[in-house]
């Protein structure tokens, strides 16, 4: 039997609000990974992998707002928590290799395709794995081929916003990248609902249960302090709060140690205090 299905049980509010967390998510792991260009090697790891948890956890929690929207008439819908936390951790994973490519690699040619590819990829996994651990009378059936334009989005969307962090023009470059990457994340979950049919199981009368905002409102706990905590450091940290030299710690040049210019103009001041007078170079004509 052919389910009734409401995606926007709320109205706008869900979307609105899975938009701004995906965005808050894209705005702080673009800005670590911005950040990770302008440090050493040694710091470098810890910027990604911030990066790479703010992002995955802020489309995440993105996909479990809009989800508080989508119920099927006469079928209370339940979430199995170990595959809904396996799909957190495979975002932040798959999210996390693709940024670290970028990171070591630069944002360009092969190393930003390889990033982004693998990056949008980890965006659609979470996405689909979280639908997979929904649970009613009932099952789930997808068209392929909205399925592959909701991928396809997806990867633009992270190659995209990978290109833009790489680019570290500033804070604006990386608010307008998180809004790209804000819209396409949220724009690829909806299409991948939209490939969405469900076919209930022949169970008689129509029972009730607990709403979605009710189940899943304790699991969205411990992403959301993170990305608020992931905000404080991002906004206390001294080189993203005043203007930084936006030069990427590979392309800056080397400081020469011993200055032979400072060092000559200091033996000819201490011979001028002691009285010594000063000898120009001998030079070939001077022989």
């Amino acid at each position: 039997m052919q389910g009734t299905v409401d995606g926007f049980s709320y109205g706008l509010v869900t979307p609105l609000v899975a938009y701004v967390m995906a965005c808050l998510g894209g705005a702080l792991g673009l800005r670590c990974t911005t950040r990770a260009l302008l440090v050493a090697h040694s710091w470098r790891p810890g910027w990604l992998a911030l990066g790479s948890a703010a992002i995955g956890s802020g489309i995440w929690t993105m996909h479990f707002i809009a989800m508080m929207g989508f119920t099927v008439k006469g079928a209370p819908i339940h979430y199995d928590k170990p595959t809904t936390y396996a799909s957190l951790g495979v975002a932040i994973v798959m999210v996390g290799v693709g940024i670290f490519i970028v990171g070591y690699r630069g944002a360009t040619g092969t190393a930003l395709f390889t990033g982004g590819t693998i990056t949008g990829l980890g965006i659609a996994s979470m996405h689909y794995l979280g639908m997979a651990g929904m649970r009613f009378s009932g099952k789930l059936e997808y068209n392929t081929f909205t399925v592959g334009v909701s991928v396809a989005i997806a990867m633009a969307a992270a190659t995209a916003a990978l290109w833009a962090a790489g680019q570290v023009r500033g804070f604006l470059w990386s608010v307008g990248a998180s809004l790209v990457m804000g819209l396409a994340v949220t724009g690829m979950h909806y299409t991948g609902m939209a490939a969405l049919s469900v076919h209930l199981h022949a169970t008689g009368t129509p029972t009730e249960g607990d709403s979605p905002a009710a189940l899943l409102a304790p699991m969205l706990i411990g992403p959301l302090a993170f990305l608020l905590l992931a905000g404080v450091v991002v906004m206390f940290d001294p080189l993203m709060v005043m203007k930084p030299d936006w030069t990427p710690v590979e392309h800056k040049p080397g400081v020469p140690a011993h200055p032979p210019v400072q060092h000559a103009a200091r033996r000819t001041a201490l011979r001028t205090r002691r009285g010594v007078p000063h000898r120009e170079s001998r030079t070939p004509q001077n022989r």
